[in-house]
């Protein structure tokens, strides 16, 4: 299995980083993207992958930390992507449900991110949040120029979806579609994600799974849980967990370009 959604560089897992991959690793969970989500995040992700087998990582600036977006920022990303563990640009993209930094903010870094991940030829791991018609404008123009993308954590509707399947975008589900409240819309769009376009991420520390059991005494997330979200995505496709499990660990290390 692969987790493609660890923020291992949280400060939830600040004291027990080698324990929570550990677990991940027992639990058959053996291959995980530590996101990036600014510069110091991205950096401190590229060493946490170095420091632990199966991990790899991202390097980025998400739209929350726009606003902070320079010149010599693309520049430092371009440094991190060239080491072997950092296998995609981003988390990159627009949310316009906190607006954190301002829509012309957040654009103005995707766009740049965007183009860096096309001049380097390395995949994009992106966020969108109430912002999917302008994240698509902005998109569409950089799509034949990029090897691979996934829209991660997916949370919007059936005609968001489509529109991401029709373009070769790769869905990363994660334990939302385990919240029996927020989540039933999402586990009703899961028959419509191509097997060949789905992931599987936690999240972690986010997004515990509401219905585990027994409810674990804390609500931090791990990567050790990602093998409950598999039995239940494929409970709610109609398919075998191991095919499933055997399916987005290929995507992902397609999508990745891992051996």
């Amino acid at each position: 299995m692969f987790d493609i959604g660890v923020n291992l560089t949280s400060s939830q897992f600040a004291k027990d980083h080698a324990d929570v991959v550990a677990r991940a690793h027992l639990a058959g969970v053996n291959g995980m993207l530590l996101t990036g989500t600014n510069i110091h995040e991205s950096q401190q992700a590229l060493l946490l992958a170095q420091q632990y087998q199966g991990c790899w990582s991202t390097a980025g600036v998400h739209p929350h930390d726009a606003s902070h977006w320079q010149d010599e920022t693309a520049d430092t990303i371009r440094e991190l992507a060239g080491a072997s563990e950092v296998v995609a640009i981003g988390e990159c993209g627009l949310d316009f449900n906190r607006n954190f930094s301002t829509p012309a903010e957040q654009e103005r870094a995707f766009t740049a991110q965007l183009a860096l991940a096309a001049d380097l030829m390395m995949p994009v791991f992106l966020h969108c949040r109430e912002a999917h018609e302008r994240f698509i404008t902005l998109l569409d123009p950089w799509l034949d120029k990029l090897p691979g993308v996934v829209l991660h954590c997916f949370t919007g509707t059936e005609n968001e979806v489509r529109e991401c399947l029709a373009r070769g975008i790769f869905i990363g589900v994660t334990g939302w579609v385990c919240d029996e409240r927020r989540g039933l819309e999402l586990r009703e769009l899961l028959p419509v994600i191509p097997a060949h376009q789905l992931l599987l991420e936690t999240d972690a520390p986010y997004l515990l799974p509401r219905d585990l059991k027994p409810k674990p005494a804390s609500r931090r997330n791990e990567p050790c849980y990602l093998p409950h979200i598999l039995e239940k995505v494929a409970e709610w496709r109609g398919e075998d967990p191991a095919w499933l499990a055997q399916v987005t660990d290929d995507n992902a290390r397609r999508l990745f370009r891992l051996a």
